[in-house]
């Protein structure tokens, strides 16, 4: 009887280094963290407080934003105006798009570096953030307004965990506890609360509190972060990664209830949303998406009977 040739030293080892980049590969993209979420998800009953990110199914799906052919960065949804709000950072504006996805208005932005998300405050008020520089921008828009220069605006830089090209990517915004949410994409992937910015009390002093939530932004099993959006109903933050394609619901104590994915098959995607960039959503809990170089999708949950 012929003896089995024993392994070659090199196929072992080689085989322990395809393993090793496998698992190092699975790590850096989260997705042991995001399979077990999945699995845990699988047997659990869904929360009753949740949104329900999975049930949502497109109804509007890349539909290019005609007129536009920079890129457009992040999405806000004014409750007053019934309209989106977008911003692009190359030849900077700030545009008011329908719920439809048409260009209503255009405002040239001066003076604001690299704008990359614009939050909806109160009527005619807003907040834009400066990549590059880590500024928030406080801007105020009448019906007539025709351009904004950054160096009028009240402001605030925030200079924590400076990182070229990695600064604030998303923005959304509390009215009942005054608090701001702002994203620094990665390295490291951050959510800050804001207290005190804008101003919006003259009366008061003004004071600016930063503060974040360590355990909350480790348990975020995305890559990067694009976009955020306030839930007032629920007090839920959603959580944009345009690496991982994925839109993440966190509840009140940071704790992922609920995922949505943008990856082709799902949500019933004909295609992959190929760069994600910004999220909203309306009082009717329609969710708006924009994606990288000028698409617009509309994301419904469908009527329960």
């Amino acid at each position: 009887m012929r003896r089995l040739a024993r392994p070659k030293p090199l196929v072992l080892i080689l085989s322990v280094i395809a393993l090793i980049v496998l698992v190092a590969v699975a790590q850096y993209m989260r997705l042991f963290e995001r399979a077990w979420f999945n699995l845990y998800t699988l047997w659990q009953p869904q929360s009753s407080v949740s949104i329900g990110l999975d049930q949502y199914r497109v109804d509007i799906e890349a539909r290019v934003i005609d007129g536009l052919d920079d890129n457009v960065s992040a999405l806000t949804f004014d409750p007053v105006r019934k309209s989106l709000f977008t911003v692009t950072n190359k030849n900077s504006e700030l545009i008011e798009l329908s719920l439809e996805g048409k260009i209503l208005r255009r405002v040239a932005l001066i003076g604001f570096g690299d704008p990359e998300a614009v939050e909806f405050i109160s009527p005619d008020t807003y907040v834009i953030t400066d990549e590059s520089e880590q500024r928030l921008i406080k801007i105020h828009l009448e019906q007539d307004t025709t351009f904004l220069d950054g160096a009028d605006a009240e402001q605030m830089t925030l200079g924590v965990h400076v990182a070229r090209n990695k600064g604030f990517e998303g923005l959304a915004y509390d009215s009942v506890g005054k608090r701001l949410f702002v994203a620094k994409e990665r390295d490291p992937m951050l959510i800050y609360e804001v207290k005190g910015f804008p101003h919006y009390n003259p009366e008061k002093s003004y004071t600016v509190h930063v503060v974040n939530n360590p355990r909350r932004d480790a348990g975020m099993f995305v890559r990067d972060l694009s976009s955020l959006q306030y839930d007032e109903r629920s007090g839920h933050l959603l959580a944009l990664s345009d690496e991982s394609r994925l839109i993440l619901e966190l509840d009140v104590d940071g704790r992922p209830l609920s995922t949505m994915s943008l990856r082709k098959g799902r949500q019933g995607l004909q295609k992959t949303v190929p760069q994600a960039e910004g999220i909203a959503m309306d009082d009717d809990g329609t969710m708006y998406l924009v994606s990288e170089p000028n698409l617009f999708y509309v994301f419904k949950k469908p009527t329960q009977p």
